[in-house]
C-alpha cells in the first residue's frame, strides 16, 4: 500500500501542504446553517478561501463536546428541518465543487441509527472522504472501522492532553486521514490563545505515528494559526467560522476569514519547533 493510500484522502491533502513547507487548514462549518442552501454557500467559501480539508458538522440535538456557538448553529439547522439525507446531499454538492476532501464530524448515535455499513456506503457514494467521531473510541468502534476500511474512508479519532501514551498509540493505530489532537480540555470555542498543552500533546502523538496530526479547539485568527502550524501538521478552525455566519457576514465574510487563516498557516515558523 502506498503512503498516499495509507494516509487517506485528508491525510494526503495535509501532507501535500506540509511538503509545500506549511501547515494545512482544516475548516469546519455545520451542514444546514444558516439554511440548507446558505450552508452550502458558506462551506464553498471555505474552499474558495484556501481550506485544504473540509470538516462538515452533522447537527445533533445533544452536542456535549460543542461550545455554545456550535450548539446554537446545530439547533438552528435542526429547527430548519435538516436530516441525514440533507447532510449527505451537502457532502455530494461539495465533493462535486472541488477536490478538497470532505469529512463529516458527527456524534455516533445518528450513524448507528442510520446503519453503520449503510451510512459508510452512502457516504462514500456521494464523495465523502471520512468521519471524525468525537464520542467514539477505537476500542468500541470495530463496526465503524470495518465499514470505513471496506469503503476506503478516513477514520479520524481524538487524543487529548489526558491521554496516556498507551492510549495515544492505540488511537493513532486506528486512524487514517489524520489524528485530531484536542488542544484543551473542555468544549469547543474560540480562545484568546491556544492551550499550552497543545505542543506537548502533538509531540507525544507524533512519536507514536506517521499519520498527520491536526490541532483543534480555540484557533480564531491568523496569528494563532501561524503559531499552531509551527508544530502541528494541520490547524483546525471551527467556531470562528460559525461566528462569522452567525453575525450575518455570509459567504464573503467566511472567505475573508479563510484567506486570513490560510495566510497564517503559510508563515515561516517563528520558533525552532517545526513540523
Amino acid at each position: 500500500m502506498s503512503e498516499v493510500v495509507a494516509l487517506g484522502k485528508a491525510g494526503a491533502a495535509i501532507r501535500k501542504a506540509n511538503d509545500e513547507g506549511r501547515g494545512a487548514l482544516v475548516a469546519y462549518l455545520p451542514a444546514g446553517y444558516p439554511s440548507y442552501d446558505g450552508g452550502i454557500d458558506a462551506i464553498k467559501a471555505l474552499v474558495d478561501g484556501g481550506a485544504d480539508v473540509l470538516e462538515i458538522g452533522f447537527p445533533y440535538s445533544d452536542p456535549v463536546m460543542d461550545g455554545v456557538t456550535v450548539q446554537r448553529a446545530s439547533e438552528a439547522a435542526l429547527a430548519g428541518g435538516l436530516r441525514t439525507r440533507d447532510v449527505l446531499s451537502t457532502v455530494e454538492k461539495l465533493a462535486s465543487y472541488s477536490d478538497v476532501p470532505v469529512l463529516v464530524m458527527t456524534y455516533w448515535n445518528p450513524i448507528e441509527r442510520y446503519g453503520v455499513d449503510r451510512f459508510a456506503a452512502d457516504f462514500a457514494g456521494v464523495g465523502g472522504a471520512g468521519l471524525i467521531t468525537p464520542d467514539l473510541i477505537p476500542d468500541e468502534g470495530a463496526e465503524w472501522i470495518a465499514a470505513a476500511d471496506k469503503h476506503d474512508l478516513d477514520k479520524v479519532f481524538l487524543v487529548s492532553p489526558s491521554s496516556t501514551d498507551e492510549r495515544i498509540r492505540m488511537t493513532t493505530a486506528a486512524c487514517r486521514g489524520f489524528v485530531y489532537a484536542t488542544a484543551v480540555m473542555g468544549v469547543t470555542g474560540t480562545r484568546e490563545k491556544p492551550s499550552d498543552l497543545a505542543a506537548p500533546l502533538v509531540a507525544r502523538t507524533k512519536a507514536a505515528t506517521g499519520v498527520p496530526v491536526g490541532v483543534g479547539l480555540g484557533v480564531s485568527n491568523a496569528d494563532q494559526a501561524a503559531g499552531v502550524a509551527a508544530f502541528a501538521d494541520a490547524v483546525i478552525v471551527g467556531s470562528a467560522f460559525v461566528k462569522v455566519v452567525e453575525a450575518g457576514e455570509g459567504p464573503a465574510g467566511v472567505r475573508r476569514l479563510t484567506e486570513s487563516l490560510a495566510e497564517g498557516v503559510r508563515r515561516e515558523p517563528s520558533t525552532a519547533a517545526g513540523r
